[in-house]
């Protein structure tokens, strides 16, 4: 067995870089850079704190080339950080693992070194909001309802090529982005060597980066924009879920949450204040208070956007992927239809024949597979389709869709500070 291996990680404070390095006992090496902005002075100690769980987090990217079940890291963890990354590396790659077929007992897990390493006396001075963002509804309306509140904030952007979506110069009172420099020469070298490739727990990696920037800057309060969503698993695998984005879960936010209280500072929040809602109740605030301002300029299409390099300084959608078809069903029961297909080069979603099996997926009829994607529940995105029957000038899907009695309305359990943000 080839073990992984995390390496080292360090920081330059000249050109605020970090440079993170991992490998294989016997085999390849890697090594990502992240560039950060930085203020004239930041606190140290807690950066060397974000940077151990970032470093850790990020692992993920490269492990998954030639999993093993045993690591190598010569940092001290204790059981409940064991318990953490165990969990992040199993639960966090279940999608991986049901496209390789592989199991739980395949996966990495952690050991302990020493007892007890988190304290809750840490201390930190920083103040202030550091606000994901994307270019998708939820950041948006996130940032839209802040301004509406006359807050102060930082809008945050990780890159992972020169361009940014420029809507986001827009969205908040001071834009900062960061570079990601994945090692894609090195993930090359792995795949022509045999090495598998899959989804990683992208959400709690942008976290990690995103508390070491908040750090960087001074700021203790990072917002991110995950409605209720990631909670239906696609299926199992022995007693392993498979869920397409495990580090959205509810769950995974406390639990990331409690990480930075432990082991980082008590002073530093990160959550979400969208997390009470569903995701179509966000798509109808979206439509109630940005939809005016940004309705015309946003996506959440991955395929048209976010690959890896890709130029995605004007956002666009693609029109024929999971993504599109589910934020078609979101936005149609408050969408005029004639505005709405614009979107979409004036063509309407449900009378598309390339999109007939991925809206059984989205819909869960006849058996078809729900879509890898960030997407609404079932019986949400059933509501959405017959709400969006009820406004009409929509085509009627080509199958039937079961009535839902889903309550959209429904609140669901969030952090109480992150909640506040926008009240």
């Amino acid at each position: 067995m080839n073990k992984f291996v995390f390496e080292s990680y360090e920081f330059d404070h000249d050109s605020h870089v970090a440079h993170l390095h991992y490998g294989f006992e016997d085999g390849q090496k890697f090594e990502e850079s992240i560039q950060f902005t930085a203020g004239s002075e930041y606190d140290e100690s807690a950066l060397e704190r974000a940077l151990q769980l970032a470093f850790i987090l990020i692992g993920t990217s490269y492990y998954k080339t030639f999993p093993s079940t045993e690591v190598t890291i010569a940092l001290p963890l204790d059981d409940w950080q064991a318990s953490f990354f165990t969990r992040v590396y199993q639960e966090g790659l279940s999608q991986f693992a049901f496209e390789n077929q592989l199991h739980r007992e395949d996966l990495a897990t952690f050991e302990a070194t020493e007892h007890n390493l988190g304290n809750p006396d840490l201390a930190y001075e920083g103040s202030g909001i550091l606000a994901l963002q994307s270019g998708g509804k939820d950041s948006l309306l996130t940032a839209a309802l802040l301004r509406e509140k006359k807050s102060d904030f930082i809008g945050w952007y990780l890159s992972s090529g020169t361009q940014y979506p420029t809507i986001l110069e827009t969205v908040a009172p001071r834009l900062e982005t960061s570079r990601r420099t994945i090692d894609r020469k090195g993930l090359k070298k792995a795949d022509d060597d045999g090495g598998l490739n899959g989804h990683v727990p992208i959400t709690y990696i942008v976290q990690s980066i995103a508390v070491i920037q908040a750090i960087l800057l001074g700021k203790s309060d990072i917002l991110v924009s995950i409605a209720h969503e990631g909670e239906e698993p696609h299926g199992h695998i022995g007693n392993l879920a498979v869920t397409h984005q495990w580090s959205k879960t509810w769950q995974a936010e406390q639990d990331f949450a409690e990480y930075v209280h432990r082991y980082i500072s008590p002073n530093i929040q990160v959550g979400s204040p969208l997390r009470a809602y569903s995701e179509l109740r966000v798509a109808e605030l979206f439509v109630e208070r940005a939809w005016q301002k940004y309705g015309h300029e946003f996506s959440s299409c991955n395929v048209a956007n976010y690959q890896q390099g890709a130029d995605n300084s004007t956002l666009k959608w693609c029109g024929n992927c999971p993504k599109c078809a589910n934020s078609y069903l979101l936005f149609a029961p408050f969408v005029p239809a004639d505005e709405l297909k614009q979107l979409f080069n004036n063509q309407d979603l449900f009378s598309k024949a390339t999109l007939a099996h991925t809206f059984q997926g989205l819909l869960g009829i006849d058996g078809a597979d729900k879509p890898f994607e960030c997407i609404g529940e079932i019986d949400e995105l059933r509501l959405a389709y017959h709400k969006a029957q009820e406004q009409g000038g929509y085509e009627s899907l080509s199958f039937d869709v079961p009535v839902s009695t889903f309550d959209y309305m429904q609140q669901y359990p969030a952090q109480d500070w992150a909640v506040k943000m926008l009240q």
